[in-house]
């Protein structure tokens, strides 16, 4: 068994010593690989998130790959996250800029903003505060919200839904009083 192999069981079993070792080995090649999927930019975050999922999975670790290729793995599916997401943020924006009947006024902008979020079910309004404005993973946002992670990305899902719904109604702007376009 190698050296990383036994910090990745010893951190399975609670052990933070075993745990910051494994870090410190393995950290920059998981943030150059972040850096090179996605950009250098994220790739702090993105690194960050890739070792958050990593404590979660350490207990099931079996030592059937490499550690590094497990952690690897994690990274990828961190970044392609990460990516997805970034599209759908620009397809929403590109929607947004090629309707002008869907863009909030300049002025009080932030109010539109405010109401047609407190419209949102409040399930789904949780999931997209956390994830979409507070800059919470969606891990996190689950950790809160007290829920899988496949949820929070359902919800989050169905609140863009409901808010490009809401932002095409000409005239019908949201009450404000946390009514709600559906349920979660």
């Amino acid at each position: 068994m190698d050296e990383l192999t036994r910090l990745a069981r010893a951190a399975g079993r609670g052990d933070s010593g075993a745990f910051a070792r494994l870090i410190q080995q393995t950290q920059a090649e998981v943030w150059r690989l972040c850096a090179h999927l996605v950009d250098p930019a994220a790739a702090d975050d993105l690194t960050q998130e890739t070792y958050l999922r990593a404590t979660r999975a350490l207990k099931g670790f079996r030592g059937d790959a490499p550690v590094r290729t497990w952690l690897y793995t994690i990274a990828r599916r961190v970044c392609a996250a990460e990516i997805d997401a970034r599209i759908r943020d620009r397809q929403l924006a590109v929607t947004l800029a090629a309707d002008p009947v869907r863009q909030a006024p300049d002025a009080g902008s932030q109010a539109v903003v405010a109401q047609l979020i407190a419209a949102l079910d409040p399930d789904r309004r949780a999931a997209f505060v956390l994830t979409q404005l507070i800059g919470c993973s969606y891990a996190e946002a689950a950790a809160v919200c007290d829920c899988p992670v496949g949820t929070i990305r359902s919800r989050v899902a169905r609140a863009r839904e409901d808010l490009i719904a809401m932002a095409a109604e000409p005239g019908a702007l949201p009450r404000g009083d946390g009514a709600s376009a559906g349920n979660a």
